[in-house]
């Protein structure tokens, strides 16, 4: 992170120039710290005592377990259900009709292995609940893959043949949501328009994610971290493992927005989550649409045409209850911005 952010920097220049006293320079942000203890995980989205209060433009670092808990289950200790996810946590005047602005400053892994598995009723080309087919399902099975954190891999090794392969790591957090509206309670397997089981590769170190805000505080969950993922998921796992995380939290007040979006130096990504699909892929793009008019001034027609022809698509999921689909644009194809996001 800069010593001195470059809007500080900027204006400094600028006084610089025009003789006036200079601005004091921003103090560095709190840095809040919670340590997840078994007792205080949670397996839904929902209205729940906090576990720490944060105040916007703090920085918090936490920890969370994988999704299937094989790391407390080591340490002697089982969880209670898929997904266990940290928090919440309250975000000191976050209200209903603001977004939250979720910065990950960093997004590790912190264990030694990572799992993945297969089974029955779950999956994208496996008989499930929501896609019955005929036939028998397919039996359990589980692999391990070993973390080398000097080479930044995680291995695969087939159980039925001695081949191994190593797979570039990309760590980023599976469950990033917030409490939803009308009192609603949500598993933490489902994703939606408060975010969720989202499975985005997007929720990673550099990218910042924006939240619509349904309750006071937030209450924001985190969890259900990945070293590596292909695009889908698709036998309903990734490489499985426990994350270290450092986020910084913000609130646009004000500003209401009706689905997840991401955002890094060059992209926008706008986020649809359904099922079917194709109706993942018509939110993602309504959304983009939206946004792109709203905040770079291009009116909806000429935004859809330009995204006809330079707009990019990342299938994140497609096994969770509701899909995950990314449109995003580059922001070389886009005006300068005319307000915030």
């Amino acid at each position: 992170m800069d010593l001195v952010p470059r809007q500080i920097l900027s204006a400094l220049v600028v006084a610089a120039f025009a003789s006036v006293p200079l601005p004091a320079i921003a103090q560095q942000p709190h840095v809040a710290r919670y340590e997840l203890k078994l007792s205080e995980l949670k397996y839904d989205y929902g209205a729940a005592p906090p576990v720490l209060h944060l105040q916007p433009g703090d920085v918090l670092e936490t920890n969370t377990v994988d999704a299937d808990g094989h790391a407390l289950e080591d340490a002697g200790m089982k969880v209670l259900g898929p997904n266990p996810l940290t928090g919440p946590f309250y975000i000191e005047g976050a209200e209903a009709g603001d977004t939250l602005a979720i910065h990950f400053l960093a997004v590790d892994v912190n264990a030694e292995k990572g799992f993945g598995s297969a089974g029955p009723g779950f999956g994208a080309i496996n008989s499930t609940t929501y896609t019955p087919m005929l036939g028998g399902p397919i039996p359990k099975e589980s692999w391990t893959y070993a973390i080398d954190r000097k080479a930044n891999t995680a291995t695969f090794k087939a159980n039925d043949s001695a081949y191994t392969v190593p797979i570039p790591l990309h760590p980023f957090l599976g469950c990033v949501g917030v409490a939803p509206a009308d009192g609603e309670a949500r598993s933490s397997i489902a994703p939606a328009e408060y975010g969720g089981n989202m499975d985005a590769p997007e929720a990673t170190t550099g990218n910042t994610l924006y939240l619509p805000v349904n309750v006071a505080g937030a209450l924001l969950y985190l969890g259900d971290g990945h070293a590596a993922m292909g695009d889908g998921e698709i036998d309903g796992t990734a490489v499985e493992i426990s994350m270290k995380v450092k986020l910084r939290v913000d609130v646009i007040k004000h500003k209401e927005i009706a689905w997840p979006r991401f955002e890094n130096a060059d992209y926008i990504m706008a986020v649809g989550i359904y099922r079917p699909l194709d109706d993942s892929l018509r939110i993602a793009f309504t959304q983009l649409v939206h946004w792109i008019h709203e905040d770079y001034g291009l009116s909806e027609m000429d935004a859809y045409e330009l995204l006809s022809k330079v707009a990019e698509i990342h299938l994140d999921q497609m096994v969770d209850p509701n899909y995950t689909v990314v449109a995003k644009i580059n922001k070389k194809y886009l005006p300068p911005v005319q307000s915030a996001k």
